[in-house]
């Protein structure tokens, strides 16, 4: 045991952790008070939004319509057959950026799928390599 505490560092006193599906119990304390009020407090926001209460009319608005996360993109991109496409292709994403066509956060993300997809090339070209090289020594 530390010093400091009731178990060793690195050792908790439940090394499997919670169960799976376990709830907090703050959670569980505050759906039993809002047991059978749903409806009630679902009415009552309603009223309140229609009225006007911004609050309230933004609190309804993000749950009949939740804040998109993603949405599909119309881009064209160069085709990327080899590392050597790379070039083409990241210019035509900092082109879309600096007109707009995209966000910096839009071209982040497809920069990351051209990364992997670019590594994806790399590891088919050296296989394809190994494999030659193999044969050659036979």
């Amino acid at each position: 045991m530390s010093s400091g505490g009731k178990f060793r560092p690195g050792q908790s006193g439940n090394p499997a952790g919670k169960a799976k599906g376990t709830r907090n119990a703050t959670t569980l304390a505050l759906e039993a008070l809002l047991d059978g009020e749903a409806a009630a407090l679902t009415r009552k926001a309603i009223e309140l939004a229609q009225e006007g209460d911004t609050v309230a009319l933004r609190l309804c608005l993000e749950r009949i319509l939740p804040a998109r996360k993603d949405r599909p993109i119309a881009f064209a991109l160069p085709p990327i057959a080899t590392t050597d496409d790379l070039p083409k292709a990241t210019g035509a994403i900092v082109a879309a950026v600096a007109a707009g066509e995209l966000t910096p956060a839009e071209a982040a993300e497809i920069s990351k799928t051209l990364d992997v997809h670019v590594r994806a090339i790399e590891a088919t070209e050296l296989h394809r390599r190994m494999t030659a090289l193999e044969a050659r020594g036979r």
